[in-house]
């Protein structure tokens, strides 16, 4: 690890480092079939949604199509799934836009809210992540995610890991890159970040895609800080 600098600001990846996407998403699959009385496998649901995530904006970021919030591509991906799980023509359009919610309420992980309180009274903190604005506030309100502010892709309108996405953060922040810490459970984030001059730090989540995760399971990069979770976080920036 690199000495650390003096860091004003750490934005966050969200869903997988802030928030278990995986059993939330599940959980609100499950839920839906049981009141269509459809049987499905939710995790497989889960999996298969987040599985369409990357290539969704991709289409977005290779400019193959113009603008598009997270909360649409997501709910282009749910219809897409539909028939594959047995729910085709079970969901009405109001009853789709629900289900695509799921996004907006997801549990953090066990150490998120107390460690994020901890930064949050030396340190701005904010999500950088691919979720629109509304998906952002809906999570915190729902879990009491007390961020300073709302950053990510709909801020700086562009999609990690675009170079410019980090590079708007640090602007709408008046911030230098190298003190704001992009933090995530991703190394491919951090190497992208890293490349901007934003410093980095690294909090595995071991489990955030099951208990058979191959990646991310330890810090690949030299990362400004790799910490163990968000409260060992706290505690290495001196929070």
């Amino acid at each position: 690890m690199a000495a650390v600098p003096n860091i004003k600001a750490c934005v966050f990846d969200v869903f997988g480092t802030v928030v278990d996407w995986r059993n939330g998403v599940a959980r609100h699959a499950a839920a839906v079939a049981m009141r269509k009385g459809v049987e499905l496998d939710p995790i497989a649901f889960a999996d298969a949604w987040r599985g369409r995530y990357q290539p969704q904006m991709e289409t977005v970021r290779s400019g193959k199509r113009p603008w598009t919030i997270l909360d649409v591509l997501h709910r282009e991906s749910l219809v897409a799934l539909l028939p594959q799980f047995g729910l085709e023509g079970k969901l009405s359009e109001a009853e789709i836009d629900d289900f695509n919610r799921a996004w907006h309420d997801l549990s953090p992980w066990p150490d998120v809210v107390s460690g994020l309180t901890r930064l949050k009274k030396k340190l701005i903190i904010g999500p950088q992540s691919n979720g629109n604005i509304a998906i952002m506030v809906n999570l915190a309100k729902n879990q009491g995610l007390p961020w300073d502010v709302i950053l990510g892709a709909e801020v700086v309108r562009n999609y990690k890991p675009m170079p410019q996405s980090y590079i708007d953060c640090c602007r709408v922040l008046a911030l230098p890159p190298e003190q704001v810490m992009m933090v995530a459970a991703h190394n491919y984030d951090l190497a992208a970040a890293q490349k901007q001059g934003l410093s980095t730090g690294f909090v595995p989540r071991p489990t955030e895609k099951g208990p058979d995760q191959k990646t991310d399971l330890k810090a690949d990069g030299n990362w400004t800080v790799v910490a163990k979770d968000f409260n060992d976080l706290a505690q290495q920036l001196g929070a």
